[in-house]
């Protein structure tokens, strides 16, 4: 079985401007591959860092370093609708490149979404082929309307819907949105990212209050929408530990179900042969 970690950083200078992440001045390519190989990890999605402006330069020295281990999922300016636009119509020709990734928690891109303003973003991503993929918790209804609009999209939602490190809520406390997410599961065009899950825990490995929702999303949306991932630097344990939490701690997560959500789903998805 191979396992693609569908979301990770990597980054060369600067802490994190997320205290949930490790707070060190760089965590590069080199060590991931590392840690990766001692934890049964085949390959990974790098999502560059917004706090590091070199990121995108260095996941794509990583994708050239180390072909087959790395792939990347990029952002444009959501404030930029033209030259925006123009980069995306080439967005698949750069070197590594995947899809897009917005985060709509707060300021100017939530408004703009809110607001309707993100249609020419939603229509180019459909026109071109480019995946998208989002921290949107409290964006849910209007992304399920995006996905109606836009059936040929194809829109994932990150770290099981909730506000990754985000938020210090714990357990349950941390999935009241989930019943909101369930919704989106009658879209076929919208997945669900279950990454960073052990960080939503306030429990030791293998966090048994997380099984539920795991269960929940899985039943709703089925092993070819819901993708395993680490978001490795801002985990409470091992990488190792984030994959046998699924790959032996889940009996109701098997067999070609479990080959899917650990890495063939997200290929498929995301168009990463």
């Amino acid at each position: 079985m191979e396992i693609v970690d569908a979301q990770i950083h990597v980054w060369g200078t600067g802490l994190p401007s997320n205290m949930a992440h490790w707070q060190v001045t760089s965590f590069g390519a080199a060590e991931a591959v590392a840690m990766m190989d001692e934890a049964g990890v085949d390959a990974a999605v790098i999502h560059p860092p917004s706090w590091d402006p070199t990121s995108t330069g260095l996941a794509v020295d990583a994708v050239r370093t180390w072909p087959g281990r790395f792939a990347i999922i990029g952002a444009v300016d959501l404030g930029r609708p033209d030259e925006s636009r123009a980069a995306m119509a080439r967005w698949r020709e750069r070197t590594g490149m995947l899809g897009l990734r917005c985060m709509f928690l707060e300021g100017e891109n939530r408004r703009r979404l809110h607001d309707g303003e993100l249609e020419w973003f939603w229509d180019a991503a459909e026109r071109f082929g480019l995946p998208v993929t989002t921290l949107a918790t409290g964006s849910f209804e209007v992304l399920g309307e995006v996905a109606a609009r836009h059936p040929g999209l194809r829109l994932s939602i990150d770290h099981l819907g909730g506000r990754g490190g985000n938020t210090t809520l714990k357990d349950a406390a941390a999935m009241t949105h989930i019943p909101d997410l369930l919704k989106l599961a009658r879209l076929p065009n919208v997945a669900v990212k279950a990454t960073g899950v052990p960080g939503y825990s306030g429990e030791a490995y293998p966090f048994p209050a997380m099984h539920t929702y795991l269960r929940q999303v899985f039943d709703a949306f089925g092993p070819d929408r819901v993708f395993w991932g680490t978001d490795i630097s801002k985990m409470p344990c091992s990488w190792r530990q984030c994959v046998t939490m699924f790959t032996e701690e889940l009996p109701w997560l098997a067999g070609d179900d479990l080959t899917r959500v650990m890495g063939r789903a997200v290929r498929a998805w995301w168009g990463w042969s």
